[in-house]
């Protein structure tokens, strides 16, 4: 097989995803609407005629080199990981290069690892056990190395780019019931008591009340929010996110933000008021898009990323403890890789991204 890459219009690429049962969110064309800081093209991978693989670019410039950029695709390319990656890789390094690209960054959509809810749990509570650990050695990720990829996510999972690590809640060939009694009986008596406290949840259109709610939850978990233009930038750009808003008496105790591409739903952001959390608006929401996510046929409920570790000394652990309660599982996917293809100026990034860390 002999693929050629070239750039396809956004209508192409759409149809492409739509005729897969799932793709990434930062894999579609309107994510790159979202990203308005980088510039961004739609590819398509050709087996002559036929459009047989696709993805999202954003491109980052270099600081005060601004013909040459970073090519990134986030979860992607949307391609046969399963094949020979040389017959895919190569024509995609050879357009991006030609392009002006100094390097590419890609996160293959290739899971490593999987652990059950009760493996994470049985880790916490063996104190030899402080992460959770894979394998290693996967096809893609040896394929990756032999060919000069250089690994780019942190041993905690997080970093500048996408998480390695995940919680998911499957949901394929599963009821509602199925799901509540896979959850743990926190959780199942959390979503019990915001109906019985009568949180009403709803879709809504209300951003700025998202954002005010979402700043609130910043400043007292201690991270630092987006701007509010861009949220709404999202929901302009992007069609299927909705918004869901708890209310408890009229007041707005919680928030989240949930998007769909084929059979996969991801919550995407959440809030909470400091006051009312005895009604448990943050269930209600998680309940109320798990519910619409089995509703629409979805595979998967992800809940996006978490840290490896299973250190209960360790503050990144209460994440893996929240996710782990609705029974779902943890999985580790390849992580990102960066090729240099112009090795002066991936150094030159590379220091100037260092700096910037500090």
């Amino acid at each position: 097989m002999t693929l050629t890459v070239t750039r396809i219009s956004p209508g192409d690429h759409q149809a492409f995803v739509e005729a897969q049962r799932s793709v990434s969110f930062l894999q579609i064309p309107e994510w790159g609407a979202v990203k308005t800081e980088w510039r961004s093209e739609s590819l398509g991978w050709y087996d002559g005629r036929r459009l047989v693989g696709a993805g999202l670019v954003l491109h980052r410039p270099v600081p005060r080199l601004e013909r040459y950029t970073l090519a990134y695709l986030p979860q992607g390319p949307v391609i046969d990981w399963n094949g020979p990656l040389d017959e895919w890789i190569d024509p995609l390094a050879k357009y991006l290069k030609a392009q002006g690209a100094f390097a590419i960054r890609l996160g293959p959509p290739v899971r490593t690892d999987v652990w059950s809810a009760a493996e994470v749990k049985s880790g916490i509570a063996d104190p030899e056990v402080k992460r959770l650990t894979g394998r290693g050695g996967d096809p893609v990720t040896r394929w990756l190395e032999g060919a000069g990829w250089l690994a780019q996510s942190p041993e905690d999972g997080f970093g500048d780019g996408q998480p390695q690590y995940i919680y998911e809640l499957p949901l394929a060939g599963r009821t509602e019931d199925d799901v509540l009694r896979g959850m743990n009986q926190q959780w199942r008596r959390n979503i019990k008591k915001a109906v019985k406290e009568g949180v009403e949840v709803s879709v809504g259109t209300e951003v700025k009340a998202f954002h005010d709610l979402y700043v609130h939850t910043a400043e007292r978990d201690r991270f630092t929010p987006r701007p509010l233009p861009y949220f709404e930038n999202l929901f302009a750009a992007m069609s299927s996110a909705k918004l869901y808003l708890a209310h408890h008496q009229g007041e707005l105790v919680a928030a989240t933000i949930l998007v769909r591409v084929g059979a996969h739903a991801w919550y995407l952001y959440g809030a909470s008021s400091t006051s009312k959390r005895e009604v448990r608006g943050s269930n209600a929401c998680q309940w109320a898009m798990i519910r619409d996510s089995l509703a629409a046929g979805c595979d998967v409920y992800d809940l996006r990323g978490i840290t490896p570790t299973l250190d209960p000394q360790d503050s990144h652990v209460g994440l893996i403890q929240f996710k782990v309660g609705t029974g779902g599982q943890a999985v580790r996917y390849a992580g990102e890789w960066d090729l240099p293809l112009r090795p002066m100026v991936y150094r030159a990034f590379d220091l100037y991204m260092k700096r910037r860390r500090r």
